[in-house]
């Protein structure tokens, strides 16, 4: 892979100020990738901190290569166009059968380095299973976002049992539009279908627990390289100020990095089985 050198005579100035970065000059840079979460001048500021972290803990150049949207992020990291990619679970697993893509680390929110989808209902509606479903109106968020759908099928009903379903966007709106009555149940990440118990809807089902956000490395990456990357994110400390500061530029949700493996990532393999 050609190394592609993006220093701006302000990041130079930056990149200086680096503790080691003279014997950092003649080490070839790593590109960071990442899924498009935000608008791209918001994802840079949420990762620069990071990319700068890791600079200086692998004492060589790291620098931010945002991709325009999901299925360029797997493609760049996937075809070895970026070192280093923050990726979606599904993301991950379609870089790693294209391309042999490697996992580093997983994210941990509030203390937990896993998740769950849940179907919720509005907390007086008369069904008390999945089955009970069919027929029904159902809210999902984004269209691109596989695993909510393979989560619902997964349950145990298909997408075609619905008398409709919808893509409405942010978990939020579909918290409001089930309790609202626009749909009569939804999928939500865990965290909101806690905030929402007791204030107008009730958990119908869960998925198992699911791997998270991760950052996953290229083909490319040796395996010397790749076992300091995974020592910089393990070393993120969220008792550390500096660190804290690193860590919640990502994600405010967001505690540090955990250790994981591809076998982890198993149970998404079976959910998103029926998709592919």
């Amino acid at each position: 892979m050609k190394t592609i050198i993006t220093l701006t005579a302000t990041t130079l100035s930056l990149a200086l100020l680096l503790p080691g970065f003279a014997a950092a000059e003649g080490k070839k840079e790593l590109l960071f990738g990442s899924v498009a979460m935000d608008i791209p001048a918001v994802m840079h500021k949420r990762l620069r901190p990071l990319t700068r972290y890791l600079s200086e803990k692998l004492n060589r150049p790291v620098s931010l290569k945002l991709s325009p949207n999901m299925g360029a992020a797997i493609k760049e990291v996937a075809d070895r166009q970026v070192d280093l990619s923050y990726l979606t679970p599904v993301a991950y697993l379609k870089a790693r059968a294209r391309g042999g893509a490697k996992i580093v680390a997983k994210t941990v929110t509030k203390g937990k380095a896993s998740f769950q989808l849940m179907i919720v209902v509005k907390e007086n509606s008369p069904y008390k299973t999945v089955a009970d479903l069919k027929g029904k109106s159902f809210a999902f968020g984004d269209k691109k976002a596989l695993l909510q759908r393979a989560a619902v099928v997964g349950a145990g009903i298909n997408m075609e049992d619905f008398s409709e379903y919808k893509f409405i966007g942010h978990y939020d709106n579909i918290a409001r539009a089930v309790v609202n009555g626009d749909f009569e149940a939804g999928i939500l990440k865990d965290t909101m279908a806690f905030q929402w118990q007791g204030k107008g809807l009730r958990i119908l089902a869960e998925s198992p627990d699911l791997p998270p956000y991760n950052i996953t490395a290229s083909g490319d990456v040796d395996d010397e390289t790749l076992a300091m990357l995974k020592e910089a994110f393990l070393s993120l400390d969220k008792n550390n100020p500096a660190h804290l500061k690193i860590i919640k530029a990502v994600d405010k949700k967001y505690d540090g990095f955990a250790a994981t493996s591809d076998a982890e990532y198993d149970v998404i393999r079976q959910l998103i089985k029926p998709f592919n």
